[in-house]
């Protein structure tokens, strides 16, 4: 007897695209509303299907973040996070997503265009809370996208990208506190990030007042990973429970 002759799902491919920054000291995420159903109204990431069976995945993402919030290339440079496939994360079919991630200084205020009605920077902590409702399975492509930017600075020089030309250790602290969402304490992050040869560098004698003493400026050094890693601290079980519940 002859099987019966198979024939492949139709499977439907998007992108979506977690482009992270520091806004006034806070760790944000770029979301969009959607101007379209399924999910009009709500916010989400920005992204969408592949314009056609020829278009390469990067490409695709490049475009959708140039049309959905006129960011370009040569603002962002883009890394494939993971693939989202879950079967009924979207009501209009079989639908996988391949995620990209983006973590950059200084972006500028996004502008929404074709399916998107706004775009917006937005606070990551609303996202990871819970407090805002993302659209499809968003949330944890949001979380997973901050959880490899946390993972990125612990072993590497990302953090001083954040900091202007010149910085004190307490500004780079509060670069890493922002992006891991947690207080650090202060004698213990000046010696890590001490232990790391090249990470960071005098900057002459120059010092700068932040209300206390003067505190000595630095510049990002040649090291761009770093040896040993700067650790985050473990969470708190609080910390943790605010960051999974509901995926």
């Amino acid at each position: 007897m002859e099987a019966d002759a198979w024939s492949p799902p139709s499977v439907l491919l998007t992108v979506d695209l977690v482009i992270l920054t520091l806004r006034e000291g806070r760790l944000c995420v770029l979301l969009v509303e959607r101007g379209e159903d399924p999910f009009r109204g709500m916010p989400a990431l920005p992204g969408g299907f592949l314009n056609h069976d020829g278009e390469e995945i990067l490409d695709a993402a490049h475009r959708e973040l140039s049309e959905e919030t006129a960011l370009t290339a040569g603002y962002v440079h883009l890394e494939q996070l993971a693939t989202y496939g879950a079967a009924g994360r979207d009501p209009r079919g079989r639908v996988v997503s391949v995620a990209h991630l983006a973590i950059a200084p200084g972006l500028p205020e996004p502008v929404a265009g074709t399916d998107a009605s706004d775009a917006a920077w937005i606070p990551a902590e609303s996202v990871l809370s819970g407090a805002l409702e993302l659209a499809f399975d968003h949330r944890r492509i949001v979380t997973d996208g901050i959880e490899r930017a946390r993972t990125k600075i612990e072993s590497s020089a990302l953090a001083t990208a954040f900091c202007g030309e010149l910085f004190t250790i307490a500004e780079l602290q509060q670069v890493y506190e922002a992006v891991w969402g947690t207080e650090l304490d202060t004698r213990n992050f000046y010696r890590k990030v001490q232990a790391v040869e090249g990470f960071i560098v005098p900057a002459g004698s120059g010092r700068r007042t932040t209300g206390g003493r003067p505190a000595r400026l630095y510049r990002a050094g040649p090291t761009t990973m770093l040896f040993p890693p700067l650790s985050r601290p473990v969470p708190t079980a609080t910390e943790e429970d605010t960051g999974e519940k509901g995926n």
